[in-house]
């Protein structure tokens, strides 16, 4: 799927925000600037935050409970991490049990994503972004772009 624009992206992940629910994992990928954070923007707008959402890759791990959006949402950022043993002291495992994860850099977790993660690809193209979608049985269904 061809995005233009940083607000494109934003739209499509708030077009996706309304398939979301508690267990879901997102797994965000690309270079950076490639749209990643933009994307999730939209899925926390499109879930109730009503202001824009930080980008967690200073804080690793931003956390976001209802009324602040409509589902609990843990918006993570492993860029900084070096490597899957960094990844576990964070909880994504007790997370993931009643939060929707937002994972960007989800390649630093290496073979410990898990198998029903929606993997998202965002690379950049001549005029916009380039978006891939690597779909789980899980989601096959409820992919919105087709």
């Amino acid at each position: 799927m061809f995005l233009a624009d940083a607000d494109a992206t934003h739209k499509a992940g708030l077009a996706l925000s309304s398939l979301l629910t508690p267990g879901d994992i997102i797994a965000l990928s690309g270079d950076l600037g490639a749209g990643k954070t933009s994307f999730a923007r939209g899925i926390l707008a499109g879930l109730g935050l009503e202001e824009e959402a930080p980008s967690p890759s200073f804080a690793l791990v931003i956390p976001y409970e209802p009324p602040e959006t409509s589902i609990p949402v843990w918006h993570v950022d492993l860029y900084r991490l070096d490597g899957p043993a960094q990844a576990e002291e964070l909880g994504l495992d007790e997370a993931h049990e009643h939060a929707l994860l937002l994972i960007e850099w989800p390649e630093r977790l290496e073979h410990r994503l898990w198998p029903e993660s929606l993997r998202l690809r965002f690379d950049h193209e001549e005029s916009g972004r380039r978006l891939t979608a690597s779909l789980p049985p899980s989601w096959e269904a409820r992919w919105p772009f087709r």
